[in-house]
């Protein structure tokens, strides 16, 4: 008896220590930072695992590889945190100085391999030359929008000896010289992008061609430059991409030299470059390689200009949005683009049943089309396109009223291959989406002001296509809770759905969706049933909600404010015009450190003193849309103070609509 009882304390003592035991102390640091590989984006779950012991403390924070801070200010905190860190995003810190910068680079030095500032300002050459000095390794950096760097900054920036890859769209202030300085210090680029800098010609890109022999990527949109430094540019032994949109001084002329050079181009964009025609582009031989061709707004779509393209066997890829085109050239690039695999015709006036089908019936292989506002094709487009072209992947056919209800039971007889649909404003019913749930791969449908379909539509989409991501429902005027319902249930992994103005949707639709644990946009504005209840169930349920449009959803008050100032602290945006939200609720989305953009047009609880104390308390806050009569009751220092912050202002004079607010008591649930 002693030794069977002696036995069982020594078994239930084992039990004890193997339970007190930590297991992931059995584990090396790689196999852990393996498991936190798994987690998902959303920050949260990365706090709670750190949060667990100090052991878990101490690996997420070597772990971590990019940040993503909110205030400029905790940057010396978070930096001795994290001292692996190899990228920082500063996307969501609108007043980054050269103070912030200095931090930064003395305390990753050598780490840092990639900075993005593309939404930041107040910085100069002095904080972008500390980053080049002290972080040698930095390979790529995002200085797009910073409108007030000189050719100062781009002297500073050139001392980064190993970048690889550089975004300086809008720096409209940088010149020839500031180039010229990048071409001679950074001789390593890959890619780097120029749209929008007006200040840089001819002579700055010949530098940059002439310097950085190893360009595979450039973007020259909307840039002064004429036919004088392409030569240059067609020398690059390794340019695969180049983006000339919007350069009117580029013509057919310009294009010649392409005959002797760039025999690794693969995507070339001369879309908006009105002085190109076919001749221009019967110089694109291009040994045959070119595979995606951007003709979007250009010349008219003519047998010439598609028999320019006969030399371009590899082309997989046309974008013709916008352009005039005959039945005569969509035939020919029929005939002559054998590999084709996207062609986008959004907005081109001249398509028709016959010319598009002349085209489609010999391209079996196309994945993408996109025949947007192409208002003269019928059912026998769409009879043409599900025959001929079974394995299509996207279909976007927006407006496109001529085809018939009949002919969108079509699409999901026969391309069961779908993943993205966009038919908004056509005649599809509840026949047509039916058969389109078909299609079991789809992860966008947009649906908007389809007036035909109903409940029983949408919940057939529900039932089948369990892997959508994205819905738009807007103005779909015959939805209602039990449609919202069957799509909470069936699509688990829903990202974003917008439900404006579907004026039926109660609170029980977001109830149900806030089953949806990953969505983080939804729009459901101009829904007047909705009420603070249904958006505390989204807050609860929905913690990464980075988007969120009440605006005219009056029966949301202050009640609503306060779960989604506790729950949702992955809110960027939102807008609360014309709901019935007061000081108190406006006041209490201060906790929400993440937030950046707030609309509040026509708040009629909402005073002068109520909206300071908010903007003041909202410290991270970057656009703020108000109504115009604020401007003269607030302080003009309090403005200063908060656009030094990097907040900027937007008023509107809109007058005041007014909508009828239902009792609580006779909304539907």
């Amino acid at each position: 008896m002693a030794t069977t009882k002696l036995k069982r304390s020594s078994s239930l003592q084992s039990m004890k220590s193997q339970k007190a035991a930590n297991f992931f102390h059995f584990l090396s640091d790689e196999l852990i930072f393996i498991i936190l590989d798994f987690l998902t984006p959303n920050p949260i779950d990365r706090k709670s695992f750190s949060l667990v012991c100090k052991s878990f403390y101490s690996l997420e924070s070597k772990h971590r590889r990019t940040l993503t801070p909110l205030r400029s200010e905790h940057l010396p905190t978070i930096l001795t945190r994290y001292p692996s860190v190899t990228r920082v995003d500063l996307t969501l810190c609108p007043r980054i100085t050269d103070a912030s910068l200095i931090t930064i680079s003395n305390a990753c030095k050598s780490n840092l391999q990639s900075i993005d500032l593309s939404r930041s300002k107040y910085f100069s050459g002095a904080g972008l030359q500390s980053l080049a000095v002290n972080c040698k390794n930095m390979v790529e950096i995002d200085l797009s929008n910073a409108t007030e760097l000189r050719d100062s900054a781009a002297a500073a920036l050139a001392e980064a000896k190993n970048l690889e890859r550089l975004w300086l769209g809008r720096c409209k202030m940088i010149t020839d010289m500031g180039v010229g300085c990048i071409a001679v210090g950074c001789r390593k680029l890959e890619l780097i992008s120029l749209k929008w800098c007006l200040g840089v010609g001819d002579l700055g890109i010949e530098l940059l061609a002439l310097k950085c022999k190893d360009l595979q990527s450039l973007d020259l949109s909307y840039l002064p430059i004429t036919e004088k430094c392409l030569p240059s540019i067609f020398k690059l032994p390794h340019l695969e991409d180049l983006v000339l949109e919007g350069c009117f001084g580029i013509d057919d002329d310009s294009l010649a030299a392409l005959k002797h050079g760039c025999k690794s181009l693969k995507k070339l964009d001369i879309s908006s470059c009105q002085n190109i025609s076919h001749n221009g582009l019967a110089s694109l031989t291009s040994g045959g390689v070119l595979e995606q061709l951007v003709l979007s707004h250009g010349s008219p779509v003519t047998l010439a200009l598609a028999d320019s393209l006969k030399k371009l066997p590899m082309l997989q890829s046309i974008k013709l949005d916008g352009c005039s085109i005959t039945y005569a050239g969509l035939q020919a690039i029929g005939n002559w683009c054998v590999s084709l695999r996207e062609l986008s015709l959004s907005k081109c006036p001249g398509v028709t049943d016959e010319g598009l089908s002349s085209l489609l019936t010999k391209h079996k292989d196309l994945r993408k089309l996109d025949i947007t506002c192409c208002r003269k094709i019928t059912y026998a487009s769409i009879d043409h396109i599900t025959v001929s072209c079974t394995a299509l992947t996207s279909l976007r056919m927006e407006s496109c009223t001529l085809v018939p209800k009949e002919a969108f039971v079509l699409i999901g007889q026969r391309c069961l291959f779908l993943e993205e649909i966009d038919i908004t404003d056509n005649e599809v019913d509840d026949e047509g989406l039916k058969s389109i749930s078909r299609c079991s791969e789809l992860s966008s449908l947009k649906l908007g002001i389809c007036l035909n379909i109903t409940d029983e539509g949408v919940a057939q989409v529900g039932m089948c296509c369990s892997k959508l991501v994205e819905l738009d429902l807007y103005r779909c005027t015959g939805i209602s809770d039990s449609g919202i319902s069957a799509i909470a249930r069936g699509c688990p992994g829903l990202e974003m759905i917008n439900i404006a103005y579907c004026k039926d949707i109660t609170d029980s639709s977001l109830i149900s969706l806030s089953k949806c644990s990953s969505l983080n946009t939804v729009e459901s504005r101009g829904c007047p049933l909705i009420t603070s209840l249904g958006l505390a169930a989204i807050a609860v349920g929905c913690k990464q909600l980075v988007k969120l449009d009440i605006k005219k959803c009056i029966n949301i008050d202050d009640a609503g404010m306060i779960p989604l100032a506790h729950f949702s602290q992955n809110l960027r945006q939102i807008n609360l015009s014309y709901t019935s939200v007061t000081d108190v609720g406006l006041l209490s989305l201060a906790s929400i450190s993440c937030l950046q953009s707030l609309t509040i047009l026509h708040l009629k609880g909402l005073t002068a003193s109520g909206l300071a104390a908010a903007l003041l308390a909202c410290g991270g806050l970057t656009k703020v849309k108000l109504q115009a009569t604020f401007k003269s009751l607030l302080p003009q220092a309090l403005f200063e103070h908060l656009e030094a912050r990097g907040c900027l202002f937007l008023w509107r004079d809109k007058f005041f609509r007014v909508c009828v607010a239902l009792p609580v008591g006779n909304l539907k649930h």
